[in-house]
């Protein structure tokens, strides 16, 4: 009753596992990942405990492949039963019991795997595969760029309702001291992969660090802009003078930290340059 993927980026060191189906909340049922030991989509007659029995095995060692094995050994359904998993090395392995409604099936590829039940048909997996492949930018990126393919070929056959995405990296999450990079869903929506597309995109906004390429000056004029800005919104009480000084620099930081954009820009550091996705954000929001 489900699609999915499950991947692991070796550029990031990061896993992760991303799911569409009509049903409600699958984000929090399907996905499973670790950082520095994979992750597991288990779906179809879903058995919950797959993902951190799973997650257990991988941590220990274990393959995608042994994991799935030991898995499956002892589970009476497991002919009912579909999982991808993905280990610590981009291994990985997928099962697509006999008895999964139809269409059902998965393909794996290298250092990912995409499967799924009830879907329109085999085309749902391998335009997911394709797109994988093909996409560019970070793995939460290309996974949901993955759901989205599989959505256009036709996805789960009964409808659509829920999405999510989970990705985890060491170290990668807020504040830097956790792994827990993002995990973002959709629980109950009419186009819940095209809303785990904006989310996504949102959460790199707030989350995101700026890059080298993307910081620029604070000029005269960005100052006097953003002194505008300041002034409308409470945060700064002199005139605006375009000179950017502790002052602005301190109520600046107010509302940084009051839009949540404070991975971007702060008073320690760099503080007479600005991130271009910040100003940009902020320009749009306070511009007019």
């Amino acid at each position: 009753m489900t699609f999915s993927i499950v991947a692991y980026d070796p550029a990031e060191e990061s896993w992760g596992v991303a799911v569409a189906s009509k049903f409600l909340g699958v984000g929090g049922v399907v996905n499973w990942a670790q950082a520095g030991a994979g992750a597991v989509a288990t779906q179809a007659f879903c058995k919950i405990g797959f993902g951190p029995d799973g997650l257990a095995l991988l941590s220990q060692g274990k393959s995608a492949g042994e994991t799935l094995e030991i898995l499956l050994k002892d589970d009476p359904k497991r002919e009912d039963r579909q999982v991808g998993i993905v280990d610590r090395y981009g291994g990985t392995a997928a099962h697509t019991g006999k008895d999964c409604f139809d269409w059902a099936g998965h393909i794996v590829g290298e250092g990912f795997s995409c499967q799924g039940n009830i879907l329109a048909g085999q085309q749902v997996v391998a335009a997911m595969a394709d797109a994988y492949k093909a996409a560019s930018g970070e793995l939460a990126d290309r996974l949901v760029v993955a759901l989205l393919a599989g959505d256009d070929a036709g996805g789960d056959r009964r409808g659509k309702q829920g999405a999510g995405v989970l990705v985890k990296k060491v170290n990668g999450g807020y504040g830097g001291d956790n792994p827990h990079y993002l995990d973002a869903r959709i629980d109950d929506d009419a186009e819940p992969v095209k809303k785990l597309q904006k989310l996504v995109t949102t959460h790199h906004l707030f989350f995101g660090r700026p890059r080298p390429e993307d910081l620029t000056p604070v000029t005269p004029d960005i100052a006097r802009e953003i002194q505008h800005w300041l002034q409308l919104q409470g945060y700064l009480k002199q005139e605006v003078t375009g000179n950017w000084d502790s002052t602005s620099k301190e109520a600046f930081w107010g509302m940084v930290s009051s839009e949540n954009l404070e991975e971007r820009w702060s008073l320690e550091g760099s503080s007479d340059l600005i991130d271009q996705v910040a100003l940009d954000y902020l320009r749009e929001r306070f511009g007019h």
